[in-house]
């Protein structure tokens, strides 16, 4: 049984809709044991998905990790919820306006547009996209994001039918483990934003204003390694751009067989997808590279990411089973699976930790970038954000004609995240009146068909925040570029789609969407549940704890006193 530690808390400030929650001191920590620390983040994985498997499977791998470490049961991840923000949170230790990164996809008033070469006559302000648009690979976008690998598993996945590529996983895995450890060669130079003051592309890890436990680790003389879904989150190689000596990146969205699915489009797809990754999580257990053909030594951090449980939450349908949840708030059948999976192959993780002879000395770390919303079937309600930005354009254009479009790019997930083209007093209180009295139609979960039947309130929208309101809620310097002008909360179960392909989404504020799990399992972790409050941005610094290394190295730690998880 485990032994319920509640330690003593102060929990100070929680500001602005309590979303910048600061954990009470931690509990001393011992010295540390562990030479590896192996980070596993599963996309969507709530803390309630993992209570109750552990409850349903109390002889399961998941069951194993949590009885054998300190189970978090009241983490939150970042605000906004989205991947990127998220990953970034853990390997940094600071939220999005301490980081300058809050989406994947998202807009910068002070660079230049991709492919400029004239940067004194070109006006400022970009998309930019940490997404597969930055790939080498365009049309059709390809697994190994453009490296141009001729193994003919690869070449052949546009022709082949979906059985075709699920019954050649052995071969793409072995073809695609020779994806290059340094995918800063797999982006586009002219597909990223430009920097006015040099006139040069702008890659990720340039992006990112603070360091990551990679960077941390490698001026210590450790090695590192990640596997993750883009070559974008190159971005976790930190501003050095070399935290990362092995950073295996195979393209999530990617063509995968003849019907044009990319690798999220079939939750058995993604499992597969997924298995790429922990074959070379499993080859460097071993002391080898991702490929599995050089001897380099087990990282001192390493890990990699889980989509399978994501699309099993976001899928309405897939492999002839009914995605997301019950009415209950328990898993659906596609769900299920999708648990299933990711519990057996991290079970193979630890299996050959054992077998390696580093039980002894390896911390997993179990989190998630973000949950998905709603969990309520019954409470989802999907509404066609592209109507409501063409409406609040029109209704500024209505005052100011012949100007540009008010909205010069929009993220709408199950939050909104609005960047302007006038930043003015004048703009945000249009712009956050129009949205609060507009009535937007809604697509319930019952309208297979996609018909429009109920209609929801202020744009499916609870508050919205903007300029300096906005940048308070991220923790933003005031007029940051990189932060959105606008950012509207979602009412629960609201899901911004056009059409009918997903029942989940995340992004936004809902308890749904933030509360993750979090578990530190193995060598210096203590046999607990740990009820205080905490925050997935404390993983960062009790990693470099745990191997010796001092938290205060990262920047983010310093800006915002982020503790060592208790």
């Amino acid at each position: 049984m485990s032994r319920r530690s509640v330690l003593a808390a102060t929990c100070t400030g929680l500001g602005l809709l309590g979303l910048a929650v600061v954990p009470g001191a931690a509990a001393p920590t011992p010295h540390h044991q562990a030479r590896h620390v192996l980070l596993i983040s599963v996309d969507g994985l709530h803390q309630s998905d993992l209570a109750y498997y552990v409850a349903v499977h109390p002889h399961s791998a998941l069951a194993d990790l949590v009885g054998n470490g300190t189970e978090y049961t009241h983490a939150k991840t970042t605000l906004p919820s989205d991947s990127f923000p998220g990953m970034i949170a853990q390997l940094t230790g600071g939220g999005p306006g301490t980081a300058g990164v809050y989406y994947d996809d998202t807009y910068n008033h002070q660079l230049l547009p991709p492919g400029t070469l004239d940067c004194t006559s070109v006006p400022l302000g970009t998309e930019v996209s940490w997404t597969e648009a930055a790939d080498r690979s365009q049309n059709p976008i390809t697994l190994d994001a453009g490296q141009k690998l001729a193994d003919p598993a690869l070449t052949a996945l546009p022709t082949n039918t979906l059985s075709q590529t699920l019954a050649n996983s052995k071969a793409l895995t072995s073809a695609i483990l020779k994806l290059t450890p340094t995918p800063q060669t797999l982006l586009d130079p002219a597909a990223l934003p430009v920097d006015p003051k040099t006139c040069l592309p702008v890659y990720p890890h340039d992006y990112l204003k603070v360091n990551t436990v990679f960077d941390v680790a490698r001026t210590a003389g450790l090695r590192t390694a990640w596997s993750d879904k883009h070559a974008a989150y190159e971005i976790l190689n930190g501003p050095s751009g070399a935290g990362i000596q092995d950073l295996f990146t195979p393209e999530i969205n990617s063509v995968a067989d003849a019907a044009g699915d990319d690798w999220t489009t079939d939750n058995a797809l993604t499992q597969e997808y997924d298995g790429f990754k922990v074959a070379a999580v499993l080859n460097e257990i071993d002391g080898l590279d991702h490929s599995g053909t050089h001897h380099v030594g087990t990282p001192a951090v390493f890990g990699m990411n889980f989509q399978t449980v994501s699309t099993g939450e976001k899928l309405p349908t897939s492999e002839g089973l009914r995605g997301g949840y019950n009415p209950d708030g328990t898993p659906g059948p596609l769900l299920s699976k999708s648990l299933d999976y990711v519990n057996a192959q991290v079970g193979a993780m630890m299996q050959r930790i054992d077998q390696d002879g580093l039980g002894s000395s390896t911390t997993i770390i179990l989190s998630a970038k973000h949950g998905q919303s709603p969990i309520d079937p019954n409470a989802l309600r999907r509404v066609d954000d592209s109507k409501i930005i063409s409406g609040l354009d029109a209704a500024w254009a209505a005052g100011h004609p012949g100007v540009a479009p008010l909205v010069s790019f929009s993220v709408d997930d199950d939050a909104m995240l609005l960047w302007l083209s006038d930043r003015s007093p004048a703009a945000f209180t249009l712009a956050k009146q129009y949205l609060l009295t507009h009535g937007a139609p809604a697509n319930t979960i019952a309208d297979s068909k996609g018909v429009y039947s109920t209609s929801v309130a202020a744009s499916g929208l609870t508050a919205v925040y903007t300029g300096a309101a906005a940048d308070a809620v991220f923790g933003a310097r005031a007029g940051d570029s990189h932060a959105p002008d606008l950012f509207g909360i979602a009412q629960h179960g609201v899901v911004y789609t056009g059409g009918v392909k997903k029942i989940a989404e995340h992004g936004g504020a809902a308890p749904d969407d933030r509360d993750v799990a979090l578990v530190v399992s193995g060598a210096g972790a203590r046999h607990e549940i740990e009820s205080s409050p905490v925050q997935t941005t404390q993983i960062a610094p009790t990693i470099l704890r745990l191997l010796g290394l001092n938290p205060n190295a990262l920047q983010a730690v310093r800006a915002e006193h982020t503790r060592v998880l208790p």
